[in-house]
């Protein structure tokens, strides 16, 4: 049998293998004089295709809720006890007989001999493991099993595209996709309920599996038709080879999903030192405002006075734009002398395109619609587009920066999931590629240009495909790390508001890189004109924040108010916890849906976390098991935010390697919603210590108040593309008299709770005080009615219904600019 390891108390048992000086753990036969049964041994494949022309440091958790000090700082709910633990490691990973048991739960059986095993305890004192393996020969590809898991329920993010994950459920090893680049597994034994007295032995067990970097290889998990999980790891550089790895994969285990999640991130940034996770970001002004995209309403036909129309429209409502991201067609650019079909354009320089110069001034260059958009339309932020190479085909050879021309070898996972690339035009026509010695001088010219012009920031879009062309250059991670090294150096220095938005970037080599960027986007594009599109961005952006939004705030895309869809997709934006903005075509707004998202200033009702599916969506299929809702939370000061939508009837097929639609038996799916559905929500409370669980659910839609104890359900019934928002509050208890109370915030919009800064109850003197920005129908839970409303010392009007407890009343104007928020006393 395989020999045992187990990280056990203050000491482990520990096999050093004589290849490695770090504390690593073989399985090999001799521990043992028993017969060792044959077990799978690594294959090595070619895992790249070659595409040519037919011829034919502050540590802190990720739930930063908990503790608020009112003053808008947020403290992890979380606490490392760092000088207790950093002591001691857990006894919560074992390898035993072959088999990697968690928590004395079996997570994978017939772990080959070959893999290796690192204890996670110099990265923290965390509850995990690295794994690695040893092969016999140097190659630039190889593959391993890592043992089989069966019965155990998982939810994968792996990449349908190079560019965008989506997201996958199953229960055996076969059904995990290729390209995996986040796998979180469900004990099948145990309960996803709160601990009775604080004991975890009944609670369901969380395991996270991260691929990592290692040096010039990159990894991902696949499974195989024998259940088998199976851990790939490629260089992308046939001449980048190595036979050894020892911190290929991290396996993370705990009690609560979300914080295991941290857990382990966390501990794989201390390992690599060589990203930052988002709350030790800064985030860049926009998030906090409404904004307008150029990229639906004219596409790579934006003009500048296509971008001043756009802008003197939406203005004219009572919702303005406080920035603008002016998308893909502002740049100077040209395709080969050679004439082919669907040419791919290069870039020819960093200044703007003929579209982009005054016909008076041209020498004003960009700057002049910069202006505009600042001065006369009153916004904060211009963004500019570009991708990562320059343009969608670099940068054209012959100019400056040393570029050269690079095809595309696209990893044989990528390919296998997304089979246009044997005949796109960027592999076909190839690219060209920046000298990554270049490549910051690039940059920084460009940036610098830009900044000088008055802009704020860029969205960084075409990321993925560095990973296609590391080739001669050491590998798809060192020419990844280059040039985002050096677009960090030069955004850092031209934009110090941080601005830029990552795209196009979810592959791992660019994650573990990423210490600058603080938006990513979180999924495919919104497709306008593509009705099979709309069910399946709501539910990957959900399920890719889980794994996204550990390293930067989550942007879940553009969307059109005037749209069939247009409150599916705003309504999500809402508790998204990312920027809003639109892609409308000028002149085509649905000023009564943006009033739910945006303030007369121009500001939103952020959440203050990336939105994430429920505990009990985690490993539910809404997109594809035609019976489950999805389920959205996340947290505001003092209440938290529910989103639940029906998403069934299209995704992502494997069979058909496209997005499409399928049969569902119903049109309409009940579930059911309860005040826990918030993960953190006892953190909403003043006093969580002594909050029964009690909270005010507010019905956005239908306007309706309901007193919810704790862990009862309330059912919803959804038909496809319907959804529902929920604001969840705390019901707090005052003085011996019965009187309760729990505050709503703007009822009128999406998240209305959003709206509250501040909240302090003074039971002596029966009175409720708040803080509360914007403008609109405020709401509150109050058991009794009120005795008088008073806003900013001035007694108002109000409406109580004693059958409900929904007490309203209207802030009739928005705050003073010296004030920004609205004081309020509710006596009871």
């Amino acid at each position: 049998m395989a020999s045992q390891g187990c990280f056990n108390g203050t000491h482990g048992i520990k096999r050093v293998h004589p290849l490695f000086h770090s504390f690593t753990y073989r399985f090999s036969s001799s521990s043992s004089s028993l017969p060792l049964k044959s077990k799978p041994q690594a294959r090595i494949i070619s895992s790249q295709l070659r595409l040519f022309p037919s011829s034919s440091s502050g540590i802190s958790s990720f739930h930063q809720v908990s503790s608020y000090k009112r003053d808008g700082t947020v403290s992890p709910r979380y606490r490392v006890k760092e000088q207790e633990e950093e002591m001691t490691i857990k006894p919560a990973v074992c390898i035993s007989n072959g088999n990697l048991i968690i928590k004395n739960r079996t997570v994978l059986t017939g772990l080959p001999d070959n893999v290796i095993t690192t204890s996670s305890s110099e990265a923290g004192p965390v509850e995990g493991v690295f794994l690695g393996a040893v092969f016999d020969k140097e190659e630039s590809n190889h593959i391993v099993p890592i043992g089989s898991l069966h019965e155990s329920r998982f939810m994968a993010c792996f990449r349908f595209k190079l560019w965008w994950m989506a997201q996958r459920m199953g229960e055996l090893g076969r059904d995990i996709p290729l390209e995996t680049q986040f796998l979180l597994l469900e004990s099948n034994d145990g309960s996803h309920l709160e601990p009775n007295g604080g004991d975890e032995t009944n609670r369901k067990l969380y395991t996270v599996f991260l691929p990592l970097i290692e040096g010039s290889f990159r990894s991902c998990l696949q499974g195989n038709v024998n259940d088998e999980v199976e851990l790939c790891l490629e260089s992308g550089d046939t001449d980048t080879k190595t036979s050894s790895f020892t911190h290929s994969l991290y396996i993370h285990a705990g009690t609560d999903p979300f914080k295991t999640i941290t857990d382990a991130i966390r501990t794989v940034k201390l390992h690599l030192k060589s990203f930052r996770q988002r709350h030790e970001k800064k985030l860049p002004g926009i998030v906090d405002y409404f904004g307008w995209c150029t990229w639906d309403a004219f596409y790579q036909e934006v003009t500048q006075e296509g971008v001043e129309a756009g802008l003197q429209s939406l203005t004219a409502g009572d919702t303005p734009p406080k920035f603008v991201i002016i998308d893909d067609g502002w740049q100077s650019v040209a395709n080969d002398d050679k004439p082919v079909e669907n040419p791919v354009f290069r870039l020819t320089g960093v200044k703007e395109n003929a579209k982009f110069k005054n016909k008076d001034e041209p020498a004003l260059g960009i700057k002049n619609i910069v202006d505009i958009a600042k001065e006369k339309h009153g916004l904060k932020y211009v963004y500019v587009w570009h991708a990562i190479t320059g343009y969608w085909g670099g940068v054209r050879p012959g100019e400056e920066y040393g570029s050269s021309m690079k095809y595309p070898v696209v990893s044989k996972g990528v390919v296998e999931n997304e089979p246009t690339w044997k005949t796109d035009a960027m592999a076909v026509q190839g690219l060209g590629l920046v000298s990554p010695k270049n490549v910051y001088r690039f940059y920084n010219e460009l940036h610098s240009y830009l900044a000088d012009a008055g802009v704020d920031g860029v969205k960084v879009d075409v990321q993925c495909i560095l990973e296609t062309l590391g080739g001669g250059l050491g590998g798809r991670v060192e020419l990844t790390r280059q040039y985002h090294q050096a677009l960090d150096s030069s955004v850092a220095k031209n934009f110090p508001d941080n601005g830029c938005i990552a795209c196009m970037s979810h592959n791992t080599d660019a994650l573990y890189c990423s210490k600058q960027a603080a938006v990513i986007r979180a999924s495919d594009d919104f497709y306008p004109r593509d009705p099979v599109s709309h069910t399946i961005h709501i539910a990957s952006v959900a399920y890719n924040s889980v794994f996204l939004g550990e390293f930067m705030v989550p942007d879940w895309d553009m969307f059109h108010s005037v749209h069939p869809a247009a409150e599916y997709h705003a309504s999500a934006r809402a508790i998204s916890g990312g920027p809003i903005y639109v892609s409308d075509a000028p002149g085509k707004h649905n000023f009564d849906l943006l009033r739910k998202l945006v303030l007369p200033d121009g500001s939103i009702l952020r959440a203050r976390l990336p939105g994430r599916p429920t505990q009990d969506c985690l490993f539910a299929d809404p997109a594809r098991d035609g019976v489950s809702l999805l389920k959205i939370w996340n947290m505001n000061k003092y209440t938290g935010v529910l989103g639940v939508y029906n998403c069934q009837g299209a995704a992502w097929s494997s069979t058909e390697r496209k997005n499409t639609f399928h049969q569902t038996q119903t049109d309409c799916i009940t579930g059911s919603v309860r005040g826990r559905d918030v993960h953190l929500i006892s953190e909403a409370s003043t006093d969580p210590k002594t909050w029964n669980g009690d909270c005010a659910v507010y019905s956005q839609s239908r306007g309706e108040l309901i007193v919810m104890p704790y862990n009862v359900s309330l059912p919803i019934s959804l038909k496809i593309r319907e959804h529902e928002i929920f604001t969840v509050s705390p019901i707090s208890h005052l003085a011996s008299g019965g009187v309760s109370f729990a505050p709503l915030g703007l009822v009128n919009m999406y998240n209305s709770g959003g709206a509250i800064e501040g909240l302090r109850y003074d039971a002596a003197e029966m009175k409720v005080v708040m803080e509360v920005k914007g403008r609109g129908k405020f709401g509150a839970y109050s058991s009794v009615k009120p005795k008088r409303c008073v806003v900013e010392s001035n007694e108002v009007a109000f409406e109580y219904d004693a059958s409900t407890g929904l007490v309203t009343f209207e802030l009739e104007k928005m705050p003073s600019e010296t004030k920004r928020v609205h004081v309020m006393e509710i006596e009871l």
